[in-house]
């Protein structure tokens, strides 16, 4: 048999099994070099720092 549906899923139902789809906001920190914003784990866009290694 084919892939289609058997029964008719709601609105709400369908919206509850995608609730945990949604974007999650991203943590910012600031550089300790440059103070730009930058993403944590990441090394700096602006000044291309890493805050726990030292060049």
């Amino acid at each position: 048999m084919g892939g289609v549906p058997v029964k008719h899923h709601s609105k709400g139902k369908v919206g509850r099994r995608r609730s945990h789809l949604a974007m999650k906001k991203t943590n910012m920190a600031a550089c300790s070099k440059c103070k730009g914003p930058i993403v944590p784990h990441k090394a700096c866009a602006q000044c291309g720092t890493y805050p726990s290694r030292k060049k």
